[in-house]
């Protein structure tokens, strides 16, 4: 009989009553309870949570519970548990946390249908936590840690390969008093063939636990905080060349595990071991410390990488007070900060914006201007407040404004760039100061003239100058509920095809001139042709053009007849739209082919008015002689004989049938 697919894996210390959820979250699954093997390890807990557990696993045949005394962390219980488990996957689950009831079935059809050795299922937060969010955005079916953001998200609550793990011999670092799931999970994501991310499904409920006992919000010593970043960065320089993948993870490192561990620094109460880990934190940074990495940083972390290095003890002090003082929190405590970060002052020179961090341009440290440079930081914010479109432009409105620096000099212009070319356009906007944040956004107005616009795919930006600092960001993202996300498409004046649509998945705005991507054809159906009731010489057209709009008088219905002869009726719209009808005489003897057309100078669009098998032959009199009209078999488009009957051929016909 085939094992189990899932293993989940629980460490239980003192969870009550939180884990009676998270271990029905599991027996609960749409996976199926067959499917499903569940090891619980009560790690010593005095408050009831073992009997919970014992009474649990009584009604649960694939629950498994160990008891054992307590270690002091959930790295021996889960290695522990490790050993016995037999699925094809494992997912580790904390005992204040429950699954989504198809957690386990959306990840593991995730993983076999990518043959992914890790998965990521989305996590929120409850009850105030903080859970990661940058890796969830979209569903990923493969991808890797250089690629995603997944490497932001260390916590071992995911779906791992068991093969994976027992190949590599993966297990939890009992030497570490915090952040034991991190080598872990680094390990597993570096040696994985595919990692899968199921963004699309909440499949992991963390919460934050009223009597504030989750893990990572309890504070640790500066020391523990040292050995787990020279552990991190040990593995990353043993697993990837050094270059801009290795600078890619360490990132991460640098800008969690070493800031917390300068903010315990703060907290130590002696002076002396303050500079002794001061020290030690140096040495363990050189070695790593690289230009790439450096601009993948904020200036403040590089600032605080610099008075590390260089061992200035009371700056840092000072620096890390400065923070404190305006809302900066533990990144790692699972609850909300009470306040926001208040955001320094801002120097603009030359082009760039400093950010008035403690020592700027101190003569007597001489710390350069790169650890304050905030150029890259600061976000050209912005919004679309209406798109309108007709036969001879596109009007844009909006607001935009650089985040942070006031809006008392402001220049826009709006940028228009061809795709696969290095054609460019830039059209100067006309903005006014708007009363609002951050000294106020500008208001844009903006018409873009279709005539200028050569056949291509046109990406719409917007480039804003305050005090000298130019941001520019592609317009479209960022929008008014009113403006609508469906793509618009019309033929101008000139017979120019232009269709205004938004790219995935960011919904930027871009236009087609041309018919580059957005073809006419799909928006001309035609559909039917009837005698009018009223005049059997007469034909009914019926069809829709969802076009956005055409040049008067330019969709018609043609009739082309013998030696060259045509007939045009331009339609008439009579519903929203665009359902049209074209009223056609048809008393010209010959034969007639019908077609609905779009044309205007040089261009011209046109589908054929389909054979109508349910049309009969009609017959009218005109001046006293009788007429007819006969739709012809065979034909790819409707096609009509048109004539005078002939009263002596037809006496003939009519004698010889009988």
């Amino acid at each position: 009989m085939p094992g189990p697919d899932v293993t989940v894996i629980i460490a239980a210390y003192n969870a009550m009553p939180y884990v009676t959820r998270s271990v029905t979250s599991v027996l609960d699954q749409t996976l199926g309870t067959d499917r499903i093997e569940l090891i619980v390890v009560d790690d010593g807990s005095t408050d009831g949570t073992s009997a919970e557990l014992d009474r649990l696993a009584a009604h649960a045949p694939q629950m498994q519970v160990i008891h054992q005394p307590n270690s002091g962390g959930p790295a021996a219980p889960r290695n522990l548990a490790l050993g016995r488990a037999t699925g094809r996957y494992v997912f580790f689950l904390d005992a204040d946390d429950h699954l989504g009831a198809e957690a386990l079935e959306r990840m593991v059809a995730a993983a076999e249908a990518n043959g992914s050795d890790v998965v990521l299922g989305r996590m929120v937060g409850e009850g105030g936590r903080r859970v990661p969010q940058s890796m969830f955005r979209r569903n990923q079916p493969k991808t890797d840690v250089f690629s995603s953001r997944v490497y932001w998200t260390l916590g071992p609550l995911k779906l791992f390969r068991r093969e994976l793990i027992e190949r590599h011999q993966l297990r939890f670092d009992t030497g570490l008093s915090i952040g034991e799931d991190q080598p872990f999970t680094a390990a597993a994501y570096l040696k994985a063939a595919a990692i899968s991310v199921v963004a699309d499904y909440d499949c992991l409920h963390c919460l934050a636990r009223e009597d504030g006992n989750n893990i990572t919000a309890r504070e640790h010593s500066t020391r523990m905080r040292i050995d787990l970043f020279r552990t991190m960065t040990e593995l990353i320089a043993e697993h990837v060349p050094a270059g801009p993948d290795r600078d890619a993870l360490m990132h991460r490192h640098f800008a969690v595990e070493l800031r917390e561990a300068v903010l315990q620094l703060f907290r130590e109460p002696e002076r002396g071991v303050q500079d002794k880990l001061l020290r030690e934190l140096a040495d363990l940074i050189s070695p790593y410390w690289t230009e790439g990495l450096a601009a993948r940083l904020p200036a403040i972390f590089r600032l605080r990488c610099h008075l590390i290095r260089h061992a200035l003890l009371d700056e840092l002090l000072t620096l890390v007070r400065w923070e404190l003082d305006r809302g900066a929190a533990n990144s790692e405590i699972t609850t909300l900060a009470p306040a926001a970060t208040v955001d320094p002052d801002i120097h603009t020179e030359k082009g760039r914006a400093y950010a008035l961090y403690p020592y700027f341009r101190d003569s007597t440290l001489n710390i350069p201007d790169d650890c304050y440079d905030i150029t890259s930081e600061l976000r050209l914010r912005h919004r679309v407040d209406s798109t309108d479109i007709d036969g001879t432009g596109l009007r844009l409105t909006g607001h935009a404004y650089i985040h942070r620096i006031p809006a008392n000099d402001v220049a826009m212009e709006l940028v228009l760039r061809k795709r696969g070319t290095e054609g460019e356009q830039r059209l100067p906007v006309d903005s006014v100061p708007d009363a609002g944040e951050d000294g106020g956004p500008s208001r844009f107005d903006i018409t873009i003239d279709f005539a200028s616009l050569s056949a291509g795919l046109w990406d719409i930006s917007l480039s804003v100058d305050a005090q000298g600092v130019v941001k520019e960001a592609r317009l479209g993202s960022s929008r008014a509920d009113s403006v609508t996300t469906a793509t618009t498409t019309l033929v101008t004046s000139t017979g120019t095809a232009v269709a205004l649509f938004t790219t995935k998945p960011y919904g930027n705005l871009t236009l087609d001139v041309g018919e580059t991507r957005h073809r006419v054809l799909p928006h001309l159906r035609v559909a039917g042709a009837e005698w009018s009731a009223g005049n059997p010489a007469t034909l009914i057209v019926n069809g829709c053009c969802t076009l956005a709009g055409w040049p008067d008088g330019a969709l018609t219905v043609s009739a082309r007849g013998p030696r060259g002869a045509e007939r045009s009726v331009p339609v008439e719209v009579v519903a929203p739209g665009g359902t049209f009808k074209a009223v056609v005489r048809c008393d010209a003897v010959g034969e007639w082919e019908f077609t609905l057309r779009l044309a205007v100078g040089d261009h011209e669009s046109s589908v054929p008015v389909p054979p109508q098998a349910s049309l009969k032959p009609a017959r009218w009199r005109r001046f006293g002689m009788p007429w007819y009209a006969k739709p012809m078999a065979g034909q790819d488009a409707l096609t009509l004989r048109v004539g005078r009957v002939e009263l002596l051929k037809a006496v003939r016909n009519r004698l010889t049938s009988r």
